[in-house]
């Protein structure tokens, strides 16, 4: 049954999840409420894993979350579940370019989705940020490269390899029990 429920949550994503593998969070959050598969604090760290191994965030997402919560055949399904609407709708598309090129109602369907993927993306990552077990430091890291990604235009690798290392200091810090 684990499977079916794992398949089906996960194809939700993979239809609902528009702007990216970040737009999934949302998604995931509930997830972790409703079917207690993983924590928020071990989605924070499959996001931070997920962040920085090759491939997109979501799907990565998506097989950390699987195997976490169902070993490996978890891990597939969630993985095919969470790419399978976008194949589809990719597909359908495809075939029919031209007429959805210049519809006007497709446009503004696109254009409307941008915000509303921002808003959820920023309900999610101030949601983690209270109820995951950030450190002040950590946040005032997070707070810092935030703003310093509006003053400098870095690649976002950079803010990415900063907090990495950051996290791997912290880490060691408190392993050692300093």
């Amino acid at each position: 049954m684990i499977y079916l429920q794992l398949f089906w949550q996960f194809f939700q994503i993979g239809i609902f999840s528009f702007g990216g593998g970040y737009a999934t969070l949302p998604f995931l959050y509930v997830i972790a409420d409703k079917f207690h598969w993983f924590t928020t604090s071990e989605l924070t760290n499959m996001l931070a894993i997920s962040s920085i191994t090759p491939g997109p965030v979501g799907v990565n997402v998506a097989t950390f979350a699987g195997f976490n919560s169902a070993g490996i055949i978890g891990s597939m399904l969630a993985t095919t579940a969470v790419v399978l609407p976008s194949f589809i709708i990719v597909t359908i598309v495809s075939k029919t370019l031209e007429k959805f090129k210049t519809n006007r109602f497709v446009k503004s369907a696109v254009k409307s989705l941008k915000p509303a993927g921002c808003a959820l993306l920023s309900s999610v990552g101030i949601k983690l940020i209270f109820t995951s077990n950030l450190y002040l430091f950590g946040t005032l890291l997070l707070i810092l490269l935030i703003i310093l990604s509006f003053i400098k235009k870095l690649d976002p690798l950079f803010y990415l390899g900063i907090s990495a290392v950051a996290g791997l200091i912290l880490g060691s810090i408190n392993w050692i029990g300093i």
